[in-house]
């Protein structure tokens, strides 16, 4: 396993900065977010500045194992629809266009809605999914769907089932801990039944149960790091274990985007050496 981090704890920075900040703590993988409001939106890369991105991070020797692109597809608007669809498909190619040695980027989304209308829209949840996915695939890229607290898809169980049915090498998941954590699903309970179908992952601190929780900066927190590694080493998991520095903690009015890196950084590394692992 490796450390990583994601942009999204660094919307205003430009990605020059950012990523010459997490190369030199040590993180070898970054995920670019194309977000609007992120400086790397999706639609204001230019093709040259899609290239120069690109070359910054051979240049500093970070992976791009993922994207973080996430646009709910369960939208009930078709004109809604349409426009996120539109986007994840822009992502797709995107993602296809930033390929590295190791393949693609896999783009990390969201399913949306809320969990009461899981039931009754779950079906509707696979058709289109499996859409999204056929254009994935034929460009050779991995769709990571994140299962996240207070949406439809918010149990490991749904997860599972709604990978299963789909079957589709070009879907798996983003696996972000931390939204079974506010649940109060055990770490090996969620680590046995997801890291199976991961294709990335979301470290955070957490406090609290759902709905009074709170995501934290890794360090901030009590999330004991090193047990969530050993259950991740144990399920086989190899790949980036990647950091996320949630909106809850960029709404302090004194929130600096690379000191929560140095904190991450510090508490991830920390993490690997008390569980006796290799990075």
């Amino acid at each position: 396993m490796k450390i990583g981090y994601s942009t999204w704890g660094m919307p205003k920075l430009g990605i020059d900065v950012a990523l010459r900040h997490l190369a030199d703590l040590g993180f070898t993988g970054v995920e670019p977010t194309i977000l609007p409001g992120w400086s790397t939106e999706l639609d204001t890369l230019d093709a040259a500045e899609r290239r120069r991105i690109r070359g910054l991070f051979s240049a500093y020797h970070l992976d791009m194992p993922a994207v973080a692109g996430h646009v709910g597809i369960l939208e009930s608007d078709a004109t809604a629809l349409a426009a996120n669809m539109g986007r994840l498909r822009r992502s797709l190619d995107l993602c296809a266009e930033w390929a590295g040695a190791a393949g693609p980027p896999a783009l990390d989304t969201v399913l949306g809605g809320r969990p009461e209308e899981w039931e009754a829209r779950r079906q509707e949840a696979v058709e289109r999914l499996g859409e999204l996915v056929a254009y994935a695939g034929a460009r050779g890229v991995v769709v990571a769907l994140e299962a996240h607290v207070g949406s439809a898809l918010d149990t490991p169980e749904k997860a599972v089932w709604l990978v299963n049915a789909v079957g589709s090498p070009y879907l798996k998941l983003n696996f972000d801990i931390s939204h079974f954590e506010v649940l109060g699903i055990p770490t090996e309970t969620s680590v046995a039944a997801l890291a199976p179908h991961a294709a990335h992952t979301h470290v955070k601190d957490q406090r609290g149960l759902a709905p009074d929780f709170e995501f934290l900066i890794p360090g901030e927190g009590p999330f004991d790091f090193a047990r969530y590694l050993r259950a991740m080493d144990r399920a086989g998991y190899q790949g980036y274990i990647t950091a996320e520095v949630s909106m809850m903690c960029q709404r302090r009015p004194d929130f600096d985007p690379l000191a929560a890196a140095d904190l991450t950084w510090r508490t991830l590394d920390r993490a690997f050496t008390e569980a006796g692992l290799a990075r």
